[in-house]
């Protein structure tokens, strides 16, 4: 941090709380009440004096700006499912949710397997969204020996590989071809971790009692997450590739991940930090359902203390849209998924202001660890130097969550009528203001992001 100036900034925010690390602990993030100055999308001075000479300059008083979140996991249904999300529609979302940066999955139709359906993703995100944007490459059987080329696509976050429960040809189940993938790649690539095999066999708690999604978690047990995130870190060990364990829900797994930082780092959702079995199945039915699923108390609590001792790593939504129709069909014919681009970060605004976490801890799990995770170049801090991503709260704003709010094409979420303590006011990307209070005063200004490779 330093006291120096730019001679006329585009425009400075001034005493607001902003969450910096300090040059005497690089690793540490501490509150301070200062000046960021922006000049051409990037940070170009923070201290007293930033503000001086701006061509605008905008009172922080009694707002915190934290880096600008990003949520690494997002699921926007471009192309063939665009009924339920686009990338308009899914970013647009992501910026009224205080969200600057989203990473796109590739269980689209077509799945995203090969460069020319990776590229066109790129091309359809042209000024049509409102975050920087990134994208996942699917692993399937048949492109396990591109993706050493293909996860150095521009604009690609990493290989994403489904050990269970995908679409199309995403799917690896075989332990050889998780190897044969570690082996051919570079760079840290994502997990989905249930045992299929696991699930074949189970299937029939669900399909012997249609219309229960009760059963939901017991079909798909901790035993099944469990059975591949030990297969998954047992590969890695063995191929020394670093390995990135997506949703991870159950107290079993978080206490053998516990250890396994060598190799491999966590993340959870706040749908599973927040909604809990079998109250959440009893209130809501199958808008609760997702896979992996929301399980008993248990569960939660032993995520929360993996939130709070580091073995978890970053928050992602696994933002998995479905119409209301859709989700309507009688389980478990019904779809699995839920929006949470939107409000991931009222809900985690609103467990800081209830204790369970600091938010210092917040900004960690959520804008430097995912960019870290990921080698994004220049996001998910506040330096200067960096883009000019800023997700600006008022941590003292009461809101309550509502289906009416909800930009997604299908139009709901699982914490309608919830009331938050804690909420974004103003979405910065690249020095650009998209949101303000609620508001997208201008034009859709996202862009791929880039990383070291």
């Amino acid at each position: 941090m330093t006291g120096s100036t730019v001679t006329h900034p585009d425009w400075a925010i001034r005493g607001a709380i902003c969450l910096i690390a300090t040059e005497a602990d690089p690793e540490k993030l501490v509150r301070v009440a200062t000046s960021i100055a922006v000049k051409d999308g990037k940070i170009s001075a923070i201290g007293a004096q930033a503000h001086e000479k701006a061509a605008q300059v905008i009172d922080g008083n009694g707002l915190h700006v934290l880096p600008g979140v990003i949520d690494s996991q997002v699921h926007f249904r471009e192309p063939g499912l665009m009924h339920k999300e686009d990338l308009e529609t899914g970013t647009r979302g992501a910026a009224l949710g205080g969200v600057t940066t989203v990473f796109e999955m590739p269980n689209t139709k077509p799945s995203t397997t090969t460069r020319e359906q990776f590229e066109a993703k790129i091309q359809a995100s042209k000024n049509r969204v409102w975050t920087d944007i990134s994208f996942f490459i699917g692993a399937a059987p048949e492109n396990i020996e591109q993706l050493a080329e293909l996860e150095k696509l521009p604009g690609c976050c990493a290989v994403k590989v489904f050990m269970g429960s995908s679409t199309g040809s995403l799917l690896i189940e075989e332990d050889e071809n998780v190897r044969r993938i570690l082996k051919n790649i570079q760079r840290r690539s994502a997990y989905h971790c249930e045992d299929e095999a696991r699930l074949r066999e189970r299937k029939s708690i669900v399909t012997s009692s249609p219309g229960d999604v009760r059963l939901h978690p017991v079909w798909r047990d901790e035993e099944s997450a469990l059975r591949a995130t030990r297969r998954l870190i047992r590969i890695a060990e063995e191929t020394r590739k670093p390995v990135h364990v997506l949703h991870v829900t159950t107290a079993e797994e978080m206490a053998f991940l516990r250890d396994k930082k060598q190799f491999a780092t966590v993340e959870t959702t706040p749908q599973h930090l927040t909604l809990v079995a079998p109250e959440c199945y009893e209130r809501l039915g199958t808008l609760a359902q997702m896979n992996p699923p929301i399980r008993e108390a248990r569960h939660r609590e032993a995520l929360w203390k993996a939130v709070n001792d580091g073995t978890v790593t970053v928050l992602g939504s696994d933002h998995a849209p479905h119409t209301l129709e859709e989700k309507k069909l009688p389980y478990p014919d019904s779809p699995s998924g839920m929006t949470g681009v939107q409000t991931i970060l009222p809900i985690m605004l609103n467990h800081v202001h209830e204790g369970r976490l600091s938010l210092e801890r917040l900004v960690e799990l959520l804008c430097r660890n995912p960019a870290r995770l990921y080698k994004a170049i220049g996001k998910g801090e506040i330096r200067e130097g960096f883009d000019a991503d800023f997700t600006i709260v008022d941590l003292k704003k009461k809101k309550t969550i509502s289906n009416s709010w909800i930009a997604s094409r299908s139009g709901w979420t699982p914490f309608d009528g919830l009331e938050v303590t804690g909420w974004p006011t103003m979405t910065v990307v690249r020095g650009q203001f998209v949101m303000r209070e609620d508001q997208l005063p201008g034009t859709p200004i996202g862009r791929p992001i880039r990383f070291q490779i």
